[in-house]
């Protein structure tokens, strides 16, 4: 991996496996640090919980990866109204096909976060 970005090895069962260590419940990869996240249903995004994200900024975030759990989803407005407003991308997908692009983005050397919903 590019940077020192943890790698997704896996994902299911309530939890990922990133670099080979499980981590219980949802993520949060934030300037390549993983954070456990409290986010367990689409209903709970908001801008509060990508505050990590907010605060990092622009400059050292490009775009957000959310996995919104087993199925894609439209994120909450307030949630899209302030990445945008904070010039901050947004890209959203099932949390399956969010993992799998996760890992070849930040092969790429990509500045990105990663919002992840466990399924």
């Amino acid at each position: 991996m590019a940077r020192d970005a943890p790698s997704i090895d896996a994902y299911g069962d309530g939890g990922f496996r990133l670099s080979g260590v499980r981590h219980e419940g949802s993520v949060l990869i934030v300037q390549d640090e993983a954070h456990p996240w409290p986010v367990t249903r689409v209903a709970d995004l908001t801008p509060e919980s990508l505050s990590a994200v907010l605060g990092a900024g622009a400059r050292e975030v490009e775009f957000v990866l959310l996995g919104m759990g087993a199925a894609n989803a439209l994120p909450p407005k307030a949630l899209r109204e302030a990445l945008s407003k904070a010039a901050i991308g947004l890209e959203f997908m099932d949390t399956p096909t969010a993992a799998r692009m996760y890992n070849v983005l930040t092969a790429e050397g990509r500045r990105l976060a990663a919002a992840l919903i466990a399924i």
